[in-house]
């Protein structure tokens, strides 16, 4: 009787170890000087500089990129989506005002191309360093029976730091205060079962440019206004899963609405596409994308057009979309 090894089961420790290799001097690319050790270890390490903080408090994310992968492969595109994996984890903790400063990742898979796998590696290093933050480890999980050939599925695991007397949670929002919206890139990567509903197959690898954007990086930009204006930004809101609604929601005191006037922007073409395609109502649409708003910034009102200049002299294009007014911890647009 033939003896069954490892490989025959489908898990192949060669082919694993010749990925991580060609990935390491990517990845290192993305170290900054607190990282202590190489990838590949059974634990990875990052000194805190405790000297450049007062009172350090730790932050931390996990997040994947969701049905958007399923595109990925419709298209045979993958160097995009590792982006969305930082992008969604770092945008989320700089809600909080802090600084990414490291980052793991989670691929798991049946079988796929080894290139398919360096390509999705290559984004998640191309995310950490848009972000400031280092790649220092991860798991490459390859699980025979759990997807089909050729699929696979990315989770980002993030660690941050902000001053414990600068954490933003929103207890500061008041009535009066202007709400800011930062433009998306796109889609980002909330939304895509609904998009993969209205759409067909054929439409969704012809249109697989623009639903492939990856979700833009804000860290950089909100870290530079945060500096300038630390104690006139109030609340941020990574505009994701549950979008207006339940992002911004989740911000606001018990006795503020945030009061959305949807005709302050432009909302991009491909949402009002997948709406008259699909003909999903107003209150859906903006309670699953972002409609072009990709990050919402609450701030004092005198602020709000100094913040506006900044994030346009930061290449971004921002309005302001709203109010905070009294009410009971809601959202409405209008």
């Amino acid at each position: 009787m033939k003896k069954i090894t490892y490989k025959d089961s489908g898990v192949d420790i060669k082919s694993a170890g010749i990925f991580k290799s060609k990935i390491k001097t990517l990845v290192r690319k993305s170290f900054r000087k607190e990282v202590l050790t190489d990838i590949g270890g059974v634990g990875s390490f990052f000194k805190l500089e405790k000297s450049q903080y007062k009172n350090p408090v730790l932050v931390s994310s996990s997040d994947g990129v969701g049905t958007k992968l399923v595109i990925a492969k419709l298209a045979n595109k993958h160097d995009t989506v590792g982006i969305d994996a930082v992008a969604m984890n770092v945008n989320d903790i700089l809600c909080t005002g802090a600084q990414p400063l490291f980052f793991l990742d989670y691929v798991a898979f049946t079988k796929v191309k080894e290139d398919i796998l360096v390509d999705v590696v290559s984004g998640i290093n191309k995310g950490c360093l848009e972000s400031g933050c280092s790649l220092i480890g991860g798991e490459t999980a390859q699980m025979p029976g759990m997807y089909k050939e050729g699929e696979y599925d990315i989770a980002g695991f993030c660690v941050g730091v902000v001053e414990k007397e600068k954490i933003i949670n929103g207890d500061k929002i008041k009535a009066g205060d202007k709400i800011i919206g930062i433009a998306s890139s796109g889609l980002h990567s909330n939304g895509y079962s609904l998009v993969r509903k209205v759409l067909g197959s054929l439409e969704l690898k012809r249109m697989s440019a623009e639903l492939l954007k990856p979700t833009r990086i804000y860290v950089k930009p909100v870290l530079e206004l945060l500096r300038q204006f630390d104690q006139s930004i109030h609340g941020i809101s990574h505009i994701t899963g549950g979008a207006f609604y339940d992002k911004i929601s989740r911000i606001l005191p018990k006795n503020i609405t945030a009061r959305i006037d949807k005709h302050s922007w432009s909302v991009p073409e491909i949402f009002r596409l997948i709406q008259n395609k699909g003909n999903v109502a107003d209150r859906e649409m903006y309670h699953t994308l972002n409609m072009g708003i990709g990050m919402v910034l609450i701030v004092e009102a005198q602020a709000a057009s100094a913040i506006i200049s900044k994030l346009s002299g930061l290449k971004l294009k921002s309005w302001v979309i709203g109010d905070a007014v009294g009410g009971n911890k809601t959202v409405e647009i209008i």
